[in-house]
């Protein structure tokens, strides 16, 4: 229990504070290069400052589901998983860098909300916290499909992240499905849509 927790405090430390490294290449359109104006670079910038949050909230929310199961088994699948949306933190991290923006200076907030509700859906089993990540997970996906069709269309580096966010995304969601998720009533499905929407308007901004 002391390890879990150290890990589950070390990944805090270092999704809010420290700077990241993906473990693959950042994805990329050859021959096609971004071309944006001022304005386009700060639409661009805010839609990628929410998708960064989306990153940090994910890395909060596995790292609290790992720190809450009893498998031992599902707690590595929660790492392994954990680990690959650090890609998507780091690609939209560098990202932002190259567009002029800041991340969201709510990051620590962001982190704190999700991992409580990773644990809270944790402790309630690990069928309704599989159910959590395939809810989750689809959400996010529709979200980062949405943001395909707001991206300026000269932004083709931001667009080919966000394409590999939305393949590795589906893949979570199914990897979970073929766990045992449980399907989630719709009532939670609304109340997470309801808070999904609040930190989106909001890290559009801040």
């Amino acid at each position: 229990m002391i390890d879990r927790f150290l890990i589950a405090a070390d990944s805090a430390l270092r999704t809010v504070f420290a700077s990241h490294a993906a473990a693959q290449p950042c994805p990329t359109l050859p021959g096609e290069v971004t071309q944006l104006s001022e304005q386009e670079k700060k639409e661009a910038g805010a839609l990628m400052r929410v998708n960064h949050v989306g990153e940090v909230c994910a890395q909060a929310l596995y790292t609290a589901q790992a720190f809450a199961t009893k498998d031992a088994a599902l707690r590595a699948h929660f790492i392994e998983a954990g680990a690959e949306e650090t890609n998507h933190l780091a690609w939209t991290e560098q990202r932002l860098k190259e567009l002029g923006e800041h991340t969201s200076l709510l990051n620590p907030l962001w982190y704190a909300g999700a991992f409580g509700l990773g644990l809270l859906a944790g402790k309630l089993g690990d069928a309704v916290s599989l159910g959590f990540v395939v809810e989750t997970e689809n959400q996010v996906e529709a979200h980062l499909e949405g943001h395909m069709s707001r991206l300026p269309a000269g932004d083709h580096a931001s667009r080919a992240i966000v394409a590999q966010m939305i393949d590795d995304e589906a893949r979570h969601a199914y990897n979970a499905m073929e766990l045992g998720a449980m399907t989630l009533p719709a009532p939670v499905k609304g109340l997470m849509k309801a808070a999904a929407k609040v930190m989106t308007t909001v890290a559009h901004r801040v």
